[in-house]
């Protein structure tokens, strides 16, 4: 098939510079969304239509198997349609879907195509209980034509009349409007029949657009049947036209990923407090505690234990780790049997060993670490490489910036280094060395020695505090 995504709106109700369907969600943009459901389908084409934004939709979301096609004027979904009929393949059926609409599942798609076959116009339809604003399904009487069949609806369609036309709500009359089936917009067609009736849509309306419904009426006067099917839940057909209408979308995205997290084992303190942004993959008994947010690709391992507020990107937890409340991870991996956190924050090419020890307020950069080493508090490790069951005490930090060149600490097995201590990079502490406390290194510490760098301690005789003036 060929698949045409509309994504040229403007979105004024989002209040924003950015095109509405670059606006996130889920950490990806909506059109990304319906990319992908597009990509499950194994189009032999997909053209995007854009137009509000300019460059900036194709550029981001650029990518070897996506056409892309302007509309400039913006002149309804036919005109929007209009623009990609040059690049549709006419020997198989195009399926329009929309940027906007990004939660609808590739089997409801499948569905439709099933119900259309390679000579019917299909719809989504949906039957909602307010139908304000939507474009209604004006059927015919059961029996009264083959336009609908109930041998290729779904059983929730089998027995209403062949689908006759559809008319958008501002150009309705009473009885209309109280209609409560209603298109969705999405629809496939064979790409010849859809291209003559494009080339015959008329702009005779309240809008002055060029409405893509009005091929229905077309296609049911040259005697094509009209099928239609129906999703699983009211949701995959919901568009995005506010912010507020994108939270609600978010939240029930976010809902789905927890459940399908549930189902396989996982276990969720509060399944509402849960963002994932990205993909992720969680082992075997698997607990994740309430407020985190997963970006990116994070693997967690069996038995990993996530604490309460938490942010994860790019990162893997390897088995039986244990990550406590508010630690930020980014693009780091973490070894089996660690322990982490509280308050610590691993960045960037971090990668530690096995059973591990990072405590609260302890930052990590670009730093690998054998096992069994440690850094309980109050620390900064950064461009390092730590050997095997390493102590790294309270206020140590690694001075790895001279202003403008990166260097690099290494620490060898079994060192052991004192509290508030700076190790002036580059520099190499020897296997068993001892740092004493606030020792200042500049130069190398030999190995199974210990190293002390302290300016001479001074009692200086009847020194008094100063007292506090009181104004007059």
């Amino acid at each position: 098939m060929n698949i045409v995504i509309l994504a040229a709106g403007m979105g004024k109700r989002m209040n924003s510079d950015l095109p509405k369907v670059l606006h996130a969600l889920a950490g990806k943009p909506m059109l990304g969304h319906v990319l992908d459901t597009a990509r499950v389908l194994s189009p032999s084409r997909i053209v995007v239509v854009y137009g509000h934004g300019g460059e900036q939709v194709p550029t981001l979301l650029a990518s070897a198997d996506v056409a892309w096609a302007k509309q400039d004027p913006q002149l309804g979904t036919g005109h929007a349609v209009i623009q990609a009929v040059g690049l549709l393949d006419e020997s198989v059926p195009t399926l329009v879907l929309y940027g906007d609409v990004p939660l609808t599942a590739p089997a409801t798609l499948a569905g439709l195509m099933r119900a259309a076959g390679q000579d019917k116009l299909g719809l989504l339809t949906v039957d909602l209980p307010d139908p304000s604003g939507y474009g209604r399904i004006v059927r015919g009487l059961p029996g009264s034509g083959d336009a609908s069949s109930s041998s290729v609806q779904p059983a929730k369609l089998a027995g209403r009349g062949p689908i006759l036309r559809i008319v958008e709500h501002k150009d309705a009359d009473e009885a209309i409007r109280r209609i409560g089936e209603v298109n969705t917009g999405i629809l496939v067609a064979p790409t010849v029949a859809l291209k003559r009736w494009l080339a015959a849509l008329s702009n005779d309306n309240a809008q002055k657009e060029y409405y893509l419904t009005d091929i229905v009426a077309m296609a049911v006067a040259e005697g094509m049947p009209v099928v239609g099917a129906q999703p699983a839940a009211v949701h995959e057909t919901l568009g995005v036209n506010s912010k507020s209408q994108l939270a609600e979308l978010e939240r029930i995205f976010q809902r789905q990923f927890a459940q399908t997290l549930l189902d396989a084992g996982v276990g969720l303190a509060d399944p509402s407090r849960l963002d994932v942004r990205g993909k992720l993959i969680v082992g075997r008994d698997c607990f994740i505690d309430v407020n985190c947010v997963f970006e990116g690709e994070v693997v967690l391992g069996d038995r990993v234990r996530i604490g309460a507020n938490c942010v994860l990107k790019d990162a893997r937890i390897e088995t039986g780790t244990d990550i406590l409340p508010m630690c930020h991870i980014d693009q780091a991996v973490v070894g089996k049997g660690s322990r982490i956190g509280p308050y610590s924050r691993l960045r960037p090419g971090t990668v530690l060993g096995e059973e591990n020890h990072v405590g609260n307020f302890v930052e990590m950069k670009n730093t690998r670490t054998a096992s069994h080493s440690k850094a309980n508090h109050l620390a900064y490790v950064g461009d390092a490489v730590i050997g095997a069951r390493v102590n790294i005490g309270a206020g140590t930090i690694t001075c790895n910036y001279d202003g403008v060149n990166k260097h690099q600490t290494v620490i060898e097995d079994d060192a052991f280094i004192g509290s508030d201590t700076q190790l002036v990079a580059p520099v190499t502490v020897g296997k068993g060395a001892t740092l004493g406390a606030g020792t200042t290194l500049t130069r190398d510490a030999p190995a199974g020695e210990l190293t002390i760098s302290r300016a001479k301690q001074v009692t200086v005789p009847g020194w008094k505090r100063p007292i506090k003036i009181t104004p007059k």
